[in-house]
């Protein structure tokens, strides 16, 4: 009987393996920016490489003049629909923000949160963390830019965010 309990044993080690190969897939999938883009290049730039990108009609606006003026299509990491936005200043590519609204999860995102923080570790090393009520955040720097993942648990706007952003590093004077 032993050998029957370690061939179950190994089948369900199999299993489990293969399914987090599956999920680490899933959520390795688009963390990356899609191929040809980078911080830096002009929105005729980013259209050359993804023709299908589209204007927003309503663009979001943030601090530091930056414009979310482009969209492409939803893309699919960590089992969540995440809607890629670019965002321009001074007429560069400065942010690439993917977000997935999570309050139909169970979790309200979690699951897919722990495995972009996974991915995170794999490609930059340890992250910089913080979790507040209803708030965790995980960042990391690789070279020139920050990269963070965020998720936001309040059942009515629960979401997950993953962001690429130019690194502006400031003199202590500026602060």
């Amino acid at each position: 009987m032993p050998n029957v309990r370690l061939a179950a044993s190994l089948t369900f080690f199999r299993a489990l393996a293969a399914s987090a190969a599956l999920l680490c897939a899933g959520a390795l999938h688009a963390q990356s920016l899609p191929p040809g883009v980078r911080l830096g290049m002009s929105a005729e730039q980013l259209q050359a490489v993804l023709p299908a990108a589209e204007r927003v009609q309503r663009p979001q606006r943030l601090s530091g003049g930056l414009v979310g003026n482009w969209r492409a299509a939803p893309v699919e990491m960590a089992g969540l629909l995440f809607e890629p936005t670019f965002f321009f200043a001074a007429s560069e590519l400065r942010r690439v923000e993917y977000v997935a609204a999570a309050q139909a999860t169970p979790d309200s995102g979690a699951s897919a949160f722990t495995a972009l923080v996974q991915w995170g570790r794999g490609v930059f090393g340890a992250e910089l963390a913080s979790r507040d009520p209803g708030t965790a955040y995980a960042a990391w720097v690789s070279n020139d830019t920050d990269v963070y993942v965020q998720q936001v648990s309040d059942p009515r706007r629960a979401s997950v965010r993953l962001v690429y952003k130019a690194r502006q590093l400031r003199d202590g004077s500026e602060l």
